[in-house]
C-alpha cells in the first residue's frame, strides 16, 4: 500500500465516526487531527474515536503542516468557507455535499483547486458503491432497453427544530441536506441520456417556522434522448427513503437505498423475461469512496468527481430552487 493519507477533520460531527474515521480505519489511513469550536467536544472526539490529537481551532488545522487532507463535514453553510481556506493552505479537500451555499460560491472554489493544483472533491460516496455501478452498468448493457425515466426519492423524518439543517443563514433545507442526491444521481445518468438533464419545472412547501426554507421538493427534469426525471426530497416524511427506479424501454432496474447502500444492497431487475434480485455487498460506500480518494491523491488516479461537477450540481439546486419559488442558499456572512 501507498504511503497513508494524513487526514485532518473539521468539526465533532457525528456522521465522521462512519463516513471518514471507520472508513479510514478500514483502509489504513491516519486522522492526525481534529478541530471543533469546543475544544472540549474535540477532546471527547478524539478520545472516542483514536484521533491522533486535538488542533486549537478549524485554522489552526488548516494552517497544520502534517494534515495534507482536509474532511470538511461541517454545517452546510461552512462548506465554502472553509474549502476556500483549506485551498488556499494547499491542502487536499474531501467536502461534504454539497460543497457551497450556492454555484457562485462553488465556482470559487472551483478556482481555488484549480489555482491550488490541489485534489477537490464533493462526497457523493453512493457514486463508489457496486449498487450504484450495478445500476449503470444494466443500463449501459441494454438489457432494460433504453433510457425512458428516472425516479430518485430521498426522503427522512424530521430533524429537531434546533436542527442546523433548518437554518437557512448555515444554507439548510431539503434540497442542500437530501435533494442533492436526488439531482446527482440523475445528472449521472448523462452518458445514456443523450446528455445532461435541464430542470423542467420544481414544486416545493417552506418548513413551519423557518422562512425560505425548504421542507420538501420535487423537481422534474429531461435528458437531451427524450427521457424524462423526477428528483425528490423531503425532510419530513413518514420514514427514510432513499430509493432510484431506472425504467428502461424493455425493464427496470431499482435499488431501495442508492444513498446507504451498505444498510441495503439490492437492485431488482424486472424484465419481461422475469424478476431477479442481485445482493452487491455492505460494505460501506464510505469506504469506497475513501479508497478512490486515496488513490486520486497518491496515484493521480481519474474520479468520478471533481469541482467542475460539484459546480453543475449546484447550478442544478439553485435553478431548483427559484423554479420552486426559493431563493438559492445565502453564503455565510
Amino acid at each position: 500500500m501507498s504511503e497513508p493519507l494524513r487526514i485532518g477533520v473539521l468539526g465533532a460531527a457525528r456522521i465522521s465516526a462512519s463516513s471518514l474515521i471507520g472508513p479510514a480505519r478500514a483502509t489504513g489511513h491516519r486522522v492526525v487531527a481534529v478541530a471543533a469550536r469546543d475544544r472540549s467536544r474535540a477532546e471527547a472526539h478524539a478520545a472516542e474515536h483514536g484521533v491522533e490529537r486535538v488542533a486549537g481551532s478549524y485554522a489552526e488545522l488548516v494552517a497544520d503542516p502534517e494534515v495534507e487532507v482536509v474532511y470538511n463535514p461541517l454545517a452546510n453553510g461552512l462548506h465554502g468557507p472553509w474549502n476556500l481556506a483549506a485551498l488556499a493552505a494547499g491542502k487536499h479537500v474531501l467536502s461534504e455535499k454539497p460543497s457551497a451555499s450556492n454555484a457562485e460560491e462553488a465556482a470559487e472554489v472551483r478556482e481555488a483547486a484549480g489555482k491550488a493544483g490541489a485534489v477537490f472533491m464533493e462526497a457523493f460516496h453512493y457514486l463508489f458503491h457496486p449498487v450504484t455501478r450495478r445500476l449503470h452498468e444494466i443500463l449501459a448493457s441494454g438489457e432494460i432497453g433504453e433510457l425512458r425515466h428516472v425516479e430518485a426519492l430521498v426522503a427522512i423524518p424530521a430533524p429537531p427544530d434546533t436542527d442546523p439543517r433548518w437554518s437557512l443563514p448555515l444554507a439548510g433545507g431539503a434540497v442542500m441536506d437530501l435533494g442533492c442526491y436526488s439531482l446527482h444521481a440523475l445528472r449521472m445518468l448523462a452518458p445514456w441520456a443523450g446528455g445532461a438533464p435541464r430542470l423542467v419545472s420544481a414544486r416545493g412547501g417552506e418548513r413551519a417556522g423557518a422562512p425560505g426554507v425548504d421542507e420538501w421538493l420535487d423537481a422534474d427534469l429531461a435528458f437531451p434522448g427524450g427521457a424524462t426525471g423526477s428528483a425528490r426530497c423531503h425532510m419530513a416524511y413518514d420514514r427514510l427513503e432513499m430509493s432510484c427506479r431506472i425504467t428502461g424501454s424493455r425493464g427496470e432496474a431499482f435499488a431501495p437505498n442508492f444513498v446507504l447502500p451498505h444498510t441495503d444492497d439490492r437492485v431488482v431487475v424486472r424484465t419481461p423475461s422475469g424478476e431477479r434480485t442481485e445482493r452487491l455487498g455492505t460494505r460501506s460506500s464510505y469506504t469506497y469512496q475513501l479508497e478512490a480518494f486515496a488513490s486520486r491523491v497518491r496515484g493521480g488516479t481519474a474520479l468520478p468527481l471533481d469541482a467542475d461537477d460539484a459546480v453543475e450540481t449546484m447550478t442544478l439546486i439553485d435553478t431548483a430552487y427559484r423554479a420552486a419559488g426559493f431563493e438559492p442558499r445565502p453564503r455565510v456572512s
